[in-house]
């Protein structure tokens, strides 16, 4: 019996022991109280469960392979990118006011400046983004390189994948980088192999293990989109390398609907140069002249379009997309307009669009009405009364599941990329967003955005407040969860 009693006072001391050394870790870290909360009620609720996802999600640990390697790069990469402030929009009457904190901002968050001289094609949906993909890859003369997050064979993505094959076979030079969560079924089937034996080369982004799990975060991902055709012309934006038409078709969401935009110009070289860094982090490969490669080089002017491109990640400023989604809300003075599939903000969010509403902007959230994430439309809609309330509108859109990530500020600027409205994108993920400071392409994304609403179905606020306080309490007690899901 004193043996008994010894036992449990040693496991309980063990207990109360990892409790309280884990919270002080948390605490340590400096989040967001939010994220501080969360993650020390759940240590304290069911410590075991709670210190182990705590260890493979908890911390935006990245790999100490890849923190070298982007060490070892990080001077010529700063350094190339101040050698695009030649080519930056050095006159600022060709920004609206309202964007120069946002341009001003970004570049000295992320670095890039804001570029003129470029031209981009808002190409819709699936069909025009493959059809005008397929066409440059059969075109392209020296390269092809492709950076995306899923990437699933079948239906237009085997003739773009023929079409690369045969750029390799005329000898073009063509490179692909997935990343190896979001492409796990692609490259289960065998697809990287089968690439690589037509002679591209194919490389996974942040591959995970049950022992590496432990060392870097398994849910941080490289969640960019973007191709490059001959450093010439450039394409980003919300498309994965996926038909609609097969991908999820047992979710029961309808198909995907994306946006791109095929650019050109000088910006095409900073998209260019994202794809570099990218690829040199993830393979090791070290390219000691930084413009040696065919795919980088200085592209001449062809439109009037001002691009700035905004990269983020967990390293090294992370929560630089956060602070630049907060300061293009705070700039509307008359109109916003978001378009998001996956919403599940922090405070600081909330209060930036019931701030902008309560000035007498017309906020409107456009979000897919049916989700493939029931956490994450739960967590969503636990804030949806006050958004209501202060005068944001709310639309269901009804014509399959929304994946265009958009923010457009009167009709003015515009964000237009790979970042949703939630903590994933905002804090963990490698992303890529541009802003675009043309009332042009801003025009166009939102007359798509309209499109959208056109198929959409308005909340009604007092119909919603009418929900069970059954379903009330699974959306407050997901959204508990929120900063970490």
């Amino acid at each position: 019996m004193e043996s008994y009693s010894w036992v449990a006072l040693t496991a309980l001391l063990l207990h109360w022991t990892a409790v309280i050394l884990f919270s002080a870790r948390v605490i340590m870290r400096r989040r967001p109280v939010g994220v501080l909360l969360a993650w020390i009620a759940l240590i304290f609720s069911i410590p075991l469960l709670g210190i182990l996802l705590y260890l493979v999600v908890g911390e935006n640990r990245v790999s100490s392979v890849y923190i070298r390697r982007g060490q070892a790069i990080q001077a010529q990469y700063r350094q190339w990118k101040m050698s695009l402030s030649g080519t930056s929009s050095r006159d600022e009457n060709a920004v609206v006011h309202a964007a120069l904190p946002v341009m001003r901002q970004a570049q000295s968050l992320v670095g890039f400046p804001a570029m003129p001289g470029g031209r981009c094609e808002l190409l819709m949906d699936y069909a025009q983004v493959f059809e005008a993909l397929i066409e440059d890859v059969r075109a392209a003369r020296s390269s092809c390189h492709l950076e995306f997050y899923i990437w699933q064979s079948g239906g237009l993505v085997e003739e773009l994948e023929a079409a690369l094959v045969a750029a390799a076979g005329r000898g073009v030079s063509c490179k692909v980088l997935i990343d190896a969560v979001g492409s796990k079924p692609f490259v289960k089937e065998g697809g990287p192999e089968r690439l690589r034996r037509a002679g591209i080369e194919v490389a996974r982004a942040l591959p995970v293990g049950a022992f590496s799990s432990l060392f870097s975060r398994a849910d941080l991902r490289n969640h960019r989109k973007i191709a490059i055709i001959d450093g010439e012309r450039a394409y980003t934006g919300s498309q994965n390398l996926v038909d609609p038409r097969l991908f999820k078709r047992d979710a029961d969401v309808g198909q995907w609907v994306d946006a791109m935009l095929r650019i050109e110009g000088p910006v095409v070289e900073a998209l260019a140069g994202t794809f570099i860094q990218d690829w040199e982090v993830v393979t090791g490969t070290r390219y000691e002249y930084f413009r040696g490669w065919d795919d980088l080089k200085s592209v001449a002017a062809s439109g009037d379009v001002v691009t700035q491109v905004v990269t983020s990640g967990p390293q090294p400023r992370p929560l630089a997309i956060l602070q630049l989604v907060l300061s293009t809300i705070y700039a509307a003075r008359r109109e916003l307009i978001i378009t998001t599939p996956y919403f599940v903000p922090d405070e600081s969010i909330i209060t930036a669009l019931m701030s902008v509403a309560h000035s007498g902007v017309e906020v409107t959230l456009v979000l897919p009405e049916k989700n493939d994430s029931l956490l994450v439309e739960l967590a969503g809609r636990a804030v949806f009364d006050d958004l209501l309330e202060a005068g944001v509108i709310i639309m269901g859109f009804r014509g399959g599941l929304l994946h265009t990530k958009s923010i457009t500020v009167d009709g003015e600027f515009c964000l237009f990329g790979s970042v949703n409205m939630d903590m994933r994108s905002l804090w963990l993920n490698f992303e890529l967003s541009l802003l675009l400071y043309s009332t042009g392409v801003t025009g166009e994304i939102r007359a798509l955005q309209l499109e959208y609403v056109r198929q959409s179905i308005e909340l009604d606020a007092a119909q919603f407040a009418r929900r069970s306080v059954v379903k009330r309490f699974a959306e407050n007690a997901v959204h508990l969860l929120a900063p970490i899901l």
